[in-house]
């Protein structure tokens, strides 16, 4: 368990010294100006969003292929961090667009495919919480995750090929090499964060299906 905690100081850590460069020692974005400073945590936010889904995918596999329940706990647990993180992408994107846009929500297909994204990882945790049986639950949920998947992998494509009213993807190689090591720290602090509200959730489902199956 203190290796779990330990992941949160981590992620607090690195979340406020990588912020606090970007804010405060990163240089200014010449065209969005001091807006452009929320890229510091919007996007670290995205990859870790789509690297959570990818695991949801990795641990819907292993219950399919090993009917191991320990996959069927990092299923759940992947599952519901991926869908915190992508609102809060989705909320970080929304005070991004305000000042550049003129709106807070527009119909551009990188937006709407993470809109699509989120909503059908919702749809499969409804899923889990309308199914009573265990075995079925795991199953069907794995199934609905996998197939699910190729929402992740066009929102990826899409965000990396697609020229739209969305800028351009930032990356350390696509920004200035000021603002390369608030964007790593911060990487690096919301895969932390992610690690730990993921253990914390694994073990309240090996609980919850632990009373379960000895009902």
């Amino acid at each position: 368990m203190n290796r779990v905690w330990g992941f949160g100081a981590a992620a607090l850590l690195l979340l406020s010294v990588g912020t606090y460069i970007g804010f405060f020692h990163a240089p200014v974005e010449q065209y969005m100006g001091i807006t452009q400073k929320i890229m510091y945590v919007h996007v670290p936010t995205a990859w870790t969003t789509l690297l959570t889904f990818t695991a949801a995918f990795v641990a819907s596999v292993g219950w399919l292929w090993k009917r191991s329940w320990t996959w069927d706990y990092l299923l759940e647990s992947t599952i519901e961090v991926g869908i915190v993180l992508g609102c809060l992408l989705s909320v970080q994107g929304a005070l991004w667009a305000k000042p550049t846009w003129g709106v807070y929500w527009d119909w551009d297909p990188r937006l709407t495919s993470v809109a699509v994204m989120v909503l059908s990882y919702a749809g499969i945790a409804a899923l889990r919480s309308f199914v009573d049986d265990p075995q079925k639950r795991a199953t069907w949920s794995s199934v609905a995750s996998a197939v699910g998947y190729v929402n992740v992998i066009f929102v990826y494509l899409c965000v990396k090929w697609l020229r739209t009213l969305h800028q351009p993807q930032s990356s350390p190689s696509t920004v200035d090499s000021a603002m390369v090591l608030p964007l790593r720290i911060n990487a690096f602090g919301m895969i932390f964060l992610a690690v730990f509200l993921i253990a914390l959730r694994y073990r309240i489902a090996r609980a919850q299906r632990a009373r379960e199956l000895e009902a």
